[in-house]
Order: C-alpha cells, then structure tokens, then sequence
C-alpha cells in the first residue's frame, strides 16, 4: 500500500460527503471573485442520489428552480435550465410544462455538476479530523479506495476550513433489526427497493411499514405491478392516517430561510416540542400520489369485488421474528383500539425513514473543542457552524445534521442552495452570494429588530383606544 505525504499547500475548504448539499456548495464555490481552494471527499465511486428510490415515474417533491444553485445564483454554470442546454432538451422541457421533476431526472442532472466539477474525489474515504494548534489548520486522514472498495493508499491534506455532508442513514426499527440481515426473508428498507423489486414482486404477501413519501410510493409500484385480485399487500402506519403532506403555499413558507432564521433563535425546549408538531411538513404524502393510489385502487373495482389490500393507520409493530425460515409474523398494536393482532408475510419494506448520520466518529479528534446542548447534540450557530472552544480559528460547517437547531428545511433541498451561499458568505467573510431580506409573506414571531412593527402615534388631542381583552 503506498503512502502519499502529506499535502504541505492547505485547502480554504474541504467538505466531507458528496451528495446534493455538499455538490451544491462545491458548484457554487466556483463561482466566488478570486477563487476558493476546494477539494471534497467521497467515499463511493460515484454520485447517486438515493438510487433504490429513483421509481419509474416518482416525482421530485421540490420545484426543478430547488436545484443546485438557481436560488442563490441563477447565472450560475450549474442550473438545471443549463443542464438542459447542454443536453439539447431545453425545448422539450419548455414543452412538457413541467415545474416538478422526475427523481431520475434530478439524478442524472447532479451526477452532471458531479462528473464535471474537478475538485470532487470519489472512492475517498475521510478516517480522521483533527485541528492541529501549530498550524492553525484542520487535518483530514483519508483511504483513497479501488474500484472494489478495498484500500489502495492513504492520504493526508490540511484546510482552513471544513464543510461536513455525510447525509442521513436509513432508519431500522428495533423490532425488526434481527430480521433486517436475513437471507431467507427479505425485510429490506426502501431505501434498497430497487435492489430487491423483482425479488419482492414474487412474494405471495408483501407488507409495506410507513405512510410518508417513500412508503406510498412503494405502495403504488407494488400495487401496479400485482395481478388485480390477486394483490395481497399489506400497508401499516404507526400515524393516525395516510395523511397527505402540507403543500399549501403559506404552509410552504416554513421552508424558506425567514423561518430557519426564526426557528433557530427560539430557546432549546420549544425547538425540541415544536419539531415532532410539524411531521406533515415533510412526513406526508404528496396530492398526486394519493390520488394515483386511490384511482388504482378504484380502477380495479369495475369488475366488481375489492383489490386484495389491507391499509391500516394507527398500527405499530410491537415485535417481529421469522416463522418456517421463509416468512415474517409482525405482531401489531392498534393505539387508539388497544387491540393486538399478528399478521404473516413473506417479504416487508420498511418505509421508516431516515436519521442523522451521527458525527461523532469522524469528528472525534474535534471532541475536546465542540461544545454540545442539554441533550449532547452539537451546538450549531446561525451561519451553520460548529460551535468550538475559541481556540480554534476554522470554521466546521454542517449540511443536513442541523435539524435540531434550523428546523424541518435542514434535508429539504429547496435550501440547499441559499445555506451554501450562507456559508460561502460566512467563510470568505464578503458576501459573494447576496442573500434577500425577506423570503416569507409570513412573519414569523415579533422580532424587535426587524419583524414588529411600531404602533402608530396616536394624534394630540385624542384618547387612545383600549384593547378589550
């Protein structure tokens, strides 16, 4: 194995993670007067945006002007309208009228920025950050890897500042965890349904557990792809129902950078309470989808009789195991009933979310510098920096773990290019990305600086009036 020495020029930045945040802020670096000195890390081959969910059909649940950088630089190289360009597709999309985009669609136009950009390093695996006090840098050890993911030598540069975007994991279930790694059963996250689709399809039963986005949509590709009659799917949700998501377009303003600023200045417990309120802000289901559902459903009630499905909300999985080496029995609590029940399956998706990639691993040589909340989670500032002992004079920037401090549009790539232009703007200390004033027709909270407004001077002479209570 050989061994690079390390890099004696320091980077201004280096980001940690390649998926859609982290590309959007190396896109829109390139676009800084003067130049940013960039690499960022990634450990797999390539850029792939969530390839088990790119179902034939599904549709981004963000408008195609929530790409890479348009809400921040609309000039920029790296918009999707360019991307079309270079694609010589600008008319048929200018045609299709479409203001929301396939998955597939969105997936290759990312992995377009990703294979044109040159300061991307795949097959890069970041083991180690430390800051190192002499230098006044941080240090990054890294694993550069084979095609086959086997360490092919390491590697060591140096920054000013970090960029960490390692996005979310897939989130398994304590009751069905044992029955995950099964090889005679495939209980699978959605996250891997495309792997698994062709398997999945010759079950004689399959149960689906979870009522957002990703569940529905697995739903549907199953429910299409079943004979009529002859379904047999099974759909679970711990939610009071299949609730669709809030798409209205006031309800939308909690997704602009007005409420992140907002949500991130309340004290810590009412930012704790507030967040599990909110599910239907991103936990829902999209109109559309609905819709495709119950016209499937419908659809298949011409010829008389009812398609062979079992919808239930309110239903949670109190403890699962295998029965006969080739099946699952799910034992299931009905909240609001009381009432236990167990079904059998032969194949389950676990629509059940995703959660936070914790940072504490790699960034365990920062440890001695972070400083945490009440609950031991990293204090993030408005600018999304880290915040550390004074010591430290870089900057750690986090991308999708921040939920606990700015609210539900920490995954939601609407923001995704307003954060790296806040970020951009916080590093270089300018404003190379002129951020608006105002993004919201709501004004949320009375903030004394900017959002109360001033009670009008009553005129001399008069007897103000008096609110009754």
């Amino acid at each position: 194995m050989t061994t690079h020495t390390p890099e004696d020029q320091p980077h201004d930045l280096v980001g940690i993670g390649i998926g859609p945040f982290n590309l959007s802020l190396a896109a829109l670096a390139h676009g800084v007067p003067g130049g940013l000195d960039t690499a960022f890390y990634e450990q797999r081959p390539a850029f792939h945006w969530h390839p088990g969910l790119l179902i034939e059909g599904a549709s981004l649940q963000v408008p195609f002007l929530a790409d890479l950088v348009t809400l921040a630089d609309p000039a920029n190289p790296w918009t999707f309208l360019n991307y079309l360009k270079h694609r010589e597709r600008l008319f048929p999309f200018y045609f299709a009228e479409k203001f929301h985009i396939q998955r597939t669609e969105y997936d290759a136009y990312c992995r377009w920025v990703s294979e044109n950009l040159t300061d991307l390093h795949f097959s890069h695996q970041v083991d180690a950050v430390r800051w190192n006090p002499e230098r006044a840098l941080f240090e990054i050890d890294f694993t550069q890897l084979d095609l086959h993911g086997e360490a092919e030598a390491l590697g060591r540069s140096y920054t000013r500042h970090l960029a960490v975007g390692v996005g979310t994991q897939p989130h398994v279930p304590e009751p069905l965890k044992p029955l995950a790694d099964a090889p005679t059963v495939p209980v699978i996250h959605s996250a891997d349904y495309l792997d698994h689709r062709a398997r999945l399809l010759t079950a004689e039963h399959i149960t689906v557990i979870g009522s957002g986005q990703s569940g529905a949509e697995v739903f549907l590709d199953l429910l299409r792809n079943r004979p009529a009659g002859a379904e047999k799917i099974a759909w679970l949700t711990r939610t009071e129902a299949f609730a669709p998501m809030e798409y209205s377009k006031l309800g939308l303003e909690h997704f602009t950078p007005d409420y992140t600023r907002y949500f991130h200045a309340l004290a810590e417990p009412v930012r704790d309470q507030l967040l599990p309120r909110q599910w239907q802000l991103h936990k829902g289901i999209d109109a559309d989808t609905m819709a495709a559902i119950h016209d499937e459903l419908y659809r298949r009630t011409q010829h008389g009789g009812w398609p062979d499905i079992t919808m239930t909300p309110g239903v949670s999985v109190r403890t699962a195991g295998r029965v006969a080496t080739t099946k699952v029995e799910l034992h299931l609590e009905h909240t609001q009933q009381g009432v236990r029940d167990r079904i059998t399956t032969d194949a389950v998706v676990l629509a059940t979310g995703y959660r936070e990639r914790p940072l504490g691993r790699m960034l365990a040589g920062l440890d001695p510098y972070m400083r945490y909340d009440s609950a031991e989670r990293p204090r993030i500032d408005a600018e999304f920096k880290l915040v550390l002992d004074a010591s430290v004079t870089g900057n750690v920037y986090v991308q999708n773990a921040e939920r606990h401090t700015h609210g539900v549009g920490a995954p939601d790539l609407g923001l995704a290019a307003w954060r790296s232009a806040t970020i951009l703007n916080s590093l270089t200390g300018k404003e190379p990305y002129p951020q608006p004033a105002r993004t919201a027709f709501t004004t949320f909270g009375l903030d004394k600086k900017n959002q109360a407004r001033p009670v009008p001077q009553q005129p001399e002479g008069l007897i103000p009036l008096v609110e009754q209570p």
